[in-house]
This record gives structure tokens, sequence and C-alpha cells, in this order.
């Protein structure tokens, strides 16, 4: 499990769920399993607890207990699945969003620019879309608004560009070939955080990721019980954004709706003030964590 990625802020996660012992509890994120073993620690026989993630090499972590399900599922299909086991409401649901230690280690799964790859980029193995595709076959107009809106690129339109008439002479197949077409637009000084940002824009587009957490947190409010927590942890801010504004107003934009009697209507309280952040010591050891902002909710 080490080897697959070392939880993030954990003490920190489990304090925000304020498991009880014969609860129902949801790791939509199971990864290396680090949340989810530390999660069965904390129940009693009578507890139970839920487990998603589509990637096929998160299934050589799966815990062998009673207790535990897991689900290789996609968490933006959350409500379907737990309906499924009979497991609505549950008291509490983490989330660890992004690409795992792991993930970002096996070179062949093309997530990472210190690798030549192929340009794959897909959480879950079984979908159509890869990096490659987009990279090729998407309009210069999407590429445009992928790269400014997923990157948060300055030059978005002047890349979109380069790529496309990079590929009328050959195709962009490795993580080499992406680099040797956009050498030109990448600022002096900045290219590992220029093409962070690339690879970035595109694994959000190949994985629909702010699609996904979406639907999942418009889902966790209907399946949570009431006093029960929402624990989501996000590493970068177009991420954090959405979930900030979810449990602030109930919905990604604009103001928080006001029921009959003036009562603000939105499904959670925030329970921290802010995000929390992980400490100097766990940055020092784990340098995944200096990104992390965890965001900690309870179901009105």
């Amino acid at each position: 499990m080490s080897e697959y990625h070392t939880p993030v802020m954990l003490n920190e996660c489990i304090e925000g769920l304020d498991i009880k012992p014969a609860g129902t509890y949801v790791d939509v994120t199971f990864g290396g399993g680090g949340h989810s073993r530390e999660i069965l620690k904390h129940l009693n026989k009578d507890g139970k607890l839920l487990a998603f993630d589509q990637d096929a090499d998160a299934k050589q972590n799966l815990l062998a207990d009673d207790r535990f399900v897991f689900i290789d599922q996609n968490f933006r299909y959350m409500k379907n699945f737990l309906r499924l086991h009979d497991a609505v409401p549950v008291d509490g649901i983490l989330a660890d969003l992004g690409v795992s230690s792991y993930q970002f280690d096996q070179a062949e799964r093309g997530f990472s620019i210190r690798f030549d790859a192929e340009l794959d980029m897909r959480m879950n193995q079984q979908s159509t879309l890869n990096a490659k595709e987009v990279l090729n076959t998407y309009p210069e107009a999407e590429l445009h608004r992928i790269f400014g809106i997923y990157g948060e690129i300055q030059n978005a339109k002047s890349l979109a560009n380069t790529i496309v008439t990079a590929r009328l002479n050959a195709p962009i197949v490795t993580v080499a070939d992406l680099k040797n077409a956009i050498v030109n637009r990448i600022p002096r000084g900045k290219e590992n955080k220029y093409l962070a940002q690339v690879f970035q824009a595109l694994r959000i587009e190949v994985n629909q990721e702010l699609e996904a957490l979406k639907e999942f947190l418009t889902q966790s409010a209907s399946v949570l019980a009431p006093g029960g927590r929402l624990v989501v942890m996000s590493y970068h801010s177009l991420e954090d954004r959405l979930v900030k504004n979810f449990i602030a107003k109930g919905k990604f934009s604009g103001e928080v709706e006001k029921d009959f009697y003036g009562n603000d209507n939105k499904p959670f309280d925030s329970v921290s003030r802010g995000a929390v952040t992980a400490s100097e010591e766990e940055i020092k050891d784990n340098n995944r964590a200096r990104s992390a902002k965890l965001r900690i909710a309870v179901k009105k």
C-alpha cells in the first residue's frame, strides 16, 4: 500500500468523519486503501464501509474484511450503487481527489511529465477517450477552452493553435511528441509548471473530472443522513472552488437560495472554518500534501 500512495492528512480526515462505531461509511476514492483501512479501525462489528474506485489497479489493495464492500465504479455513480447495496442513508463520505502517486509513477499510464510514454491518462482503463485522442482530434477552439479553463494557461489560444498545426505533420502520440510540438510556447524557467498545467488540463478532460465531482457532490447531499459528514480533499483550485461553493451554497455558482421563511436553503453547514491544510512536518515527509485542501461539512 505504501508504494501505492501515502494518505494525505489521514488523522484530519478521520477526525472530520466523526465516525460512529456502528455507522455506514463511504470512501469514494479507495486507491491504495490507506483511508479505508483507518476507517475500519474505528468501526465495530456492525459498522460498514463501501469503497469506490474505477482504476483496475486499485483492486490489488482490496481489504479482507466482512464489513468492507468494494465497488469498481467512478464515484459519479455513487447514489445508484449505494442503493443497490441497500446502504442509504450513510453516516459519512470521504473523497481524496486527484491522481495517486502510484498512478503518476506508472510510466505507461502517461500521467507524468517525467517519463516518455504514450499519452493515455485514463483513470478507468475501459474508457474510450484518452489524451492522444483529445490532442489529435479536438477542434482548435475546444483545445483552447480546455487549456484555458482546466489548465489555467495564459497562452491557451496560441498553445491550441500550435498543437493543431503540429498534428498536420504527424500525430502527437507520446509525451516526447507533445513536449517537442509545444517547446516554443513554454515560458523559459517555468517548464515544469507549464507542462504540469498542460497535463492537468488533458487529464481533467479525459476523465471528465469536474463533471464527475459535481455529480458526486450533488448526490452526497441526498445519501447522507442528517448529521452525516462530508469530507473532501482536493489538490487544485478548480476542484476546491466547486467543493467550497457547494458546501457554502448548495450549488456551484450564484447566490444561496432561500426558503419561504427566508432561511438558507442549502444541505450542508461547514464544520471547518475555511480549508484545512497539512502541517509543515507532513509536507516535509510527503510533498503531495503541499497543495491539499481539506473541507469538512455536516448534513443539516
